[in-house]
């Protein structure tokens, strides 16, 4: 069971930061029409929040094989 939880979490913490960097670099809205290019950019705290908890789930998993 440990082990399940463990390769669970590192898995979950691996796609949560995969997932944190892409919001983080894609835009999230563009626009063109003609020459005029507009991108709206929001503020980038849930990729920073993903990437946390995907931090937080792989120290978890790796804390479970230490015991």
């Amino acid at each position: 069971m440990n082990n399940v939880l463990k390769i669970s979490l590192l898995v979950i913490g691996i796609g949560l930061i995969g997932y944190g960097l892409y919001t983080l670099i894609t835009p999230e809205v563009s626009l063109e029409a003609g020459p005029i290019t507009v991108e709206a950019q929001g503020d980038n705290t849930q990729s920073y929040a993903m990437m946390g908890f995907g931090l937080l789930a792989l120290i978890a998993g790796l804390a479970f094989g230490k015991r």
